[in-house]
């Protein structure tokens, strides 16, 4: 058996779907193929955007890095160059406190000096008063005082001969 074809009934199929494809385009396909595309460019745009964020931000950190170094560099060269200064300062210091100490000292050596030339003289003096009053003793009788520093340089010579 063979239906044959209605062609009127096709050309009316043919005819709505035409119509129906033409209002689903304009009423849903293209507005939602507009939004997904619009959708994709503004996902590029965002990650071009973020791609050239991420470059700024490189070459941001790089600028910072730079800058750093060389402020840690000039840190550590007035750091070294303080430390010279104090370095030199204290050697001042030093030498000076040493020189100080050196004058203090022959000071006082020169203070002992002539303490010790004092205290002998006093002895001397002192011994020969003490001789005189124990001669004196012995003897029983006053001794001449000239006769003992005569007698005290005359073996003062001698024994410097």
């Amino acid at each position: 058996m063979h239906i044959p074809p209605n062609w009127g009934t096709f050309f009316a199929l043919i005819v709505s779907f035409l119509v129906f494809w033409f209002i689903f385009t304009r009423l849903f396909f293209r507005p939602f193929l507009n939004l997904l595309s619009e959708r994709e460019r503004r996902f590029k745009d965002l990650s071009l955007r973020t791609e050239q964020l991420i470059k700024e931000a490189k070459t941001a950190d790089e600028e910072r890095e730079k800058r750093l170094a060389v402020v840690r560099r000039d840190a550590l060269a007035r750091r070294a160059s303080e430390r010279h200064k104090a370095e030199v300062d204290a050697a001042q210091m030093i030498e000076a406190a040493k020189a100080q100490a050196q004058a203090s000292l022959e000071a006082a050596s020169a203070k002992v000096e002539s303490e010790v030339r004092a205290a002998t003289q006093e002895l001397e003096e002192m011994g020969k008063t003490l001789g005189a009053q124990l001669a004196e003793r012995m003897l029983g009788r006053p001794i001449n005082q000239k006769g003992l520093q005569n007698g005290s340089q005359n073996r003062s010579t001698d024994s410097n001969n």
